[in-house]
């Protein structure tokens, strides 16, 4: 039977939509024996009921991206031995958190106009004003909380600031010993409104908060979101404790290369920092 050439394109066309409406539907129809088989690992891997806290990451990944930290006293990961012949780094921590991170609101906040944008007054108005702001809502260094009195937001100075936290923290882990965990961001930037929700209901909370510029944003002390590797299998447990005696290490280092202020906020159970 003859088709004409009308016929032909139009059943061509056809089949063709046909296919990529599966392909959308099913991807994994598209995916090669080994993608497939990885996907699969990664789903099984993971306990659906720690999903909260879980990252699921390879430990591969993780190295090969911090390989060039931005800090001197944090080794490169690529230079270290096999795992058999190596020795972990001891922690220290620092004498005193309070000592150590002392810098004043005032410090902070004339760092923060100095560095910051202009205050912004709501949620619509940040969104006109996304040219001066970098979001830091997903990050493979770092994870931002679930925000209710802030947006993920920056000023570009600041987010290059705590990605290089983040990625001198997972290099000071792995020359550590200890498994892989993420920094939890607990606060960004906050608007106008922000502030004043804030106020209703803590009467410390400032007018002139630096969270307004977008320079400042607060790690959590003692939280830390767990990076599963699936490759290994079950992984040890780490205290909160140690986790926060290896993060103070990499903070001082910052503070002290003059990237940053810190102040230690026992009641807010953060690290509260501004870029410089």
């Amino acid at each position: 039977m003859k088709v004409s050439k009308s016929v032909y394109l139009q059943t061509f066309g056809i089949v063709a939509v046909i296919l990529a409406l599966v392909r959308c539907a099913c991807p994994e129809l598209a995916m090669t024996r080994t993608e497939r088989a990885r996907l699969d690992s990664l789903a099984t891997a993971c306990n659906p009921s720690d999903t909260a806290d879980i990252d699921t990451i390879t430990t591969r990944d993780i190295i090969g991206k911090v390989t060039d930290g931005p800090q001197a006293s944090h080794a490169s990961a690529k230079n270290f031995p096999a795992d058999k012949d190596f020795t972990p780094h001891r922690i220290y921590s620092v004498p005193r958190f309070k000592d150590c991170f002392p810098d004043s609101q005032a410090v902070h906040l004339d760092a923060a106009q100095r560095w910051g944008v202009k205050p912004v007054a709501n949620r619509l108005d940040a969104e006109k004003r996304m040219s001066e702001l970098v979001y830091i809502g997903a990050n493979p260094y770092f994870y931002v909380e679930n925000l209710k009195n802030s947006i993920p937001y920056l000023v570009p100075r600041a987010s290059t600031l705590l990605n290089d936290i983040g990625r001198a923290y997972y290099d000071s882990l792995y020359v550590k010993g200890v498994p892989f965990h993420k920094i939890l961001v607990t606060s960004v930037l906050r608007t106008r409104e922000d502030v004043s929700r804030l106020q209703r209901r803590n009467g410390n909370a400032t007018d002139n908060s630096c969270h307004l510029y977008g320079t400042t944003f607060d790690i959590a002390q003692n939280r830390y979101k767990t990076v599963y590797d699936p490759r290994k299998g079950p992984r040890r447990e780490v205290q909160n404790d140690t986790l926060k005696w290896i993060l103070s290490e990499v903070l001082r280092d910052f503070r002290e290369a003059g990237r940053c202020y810190i102040k230690y906020e026992v009641k807010q159970g953060c690290f509260h920092i501004t870029v410089k």
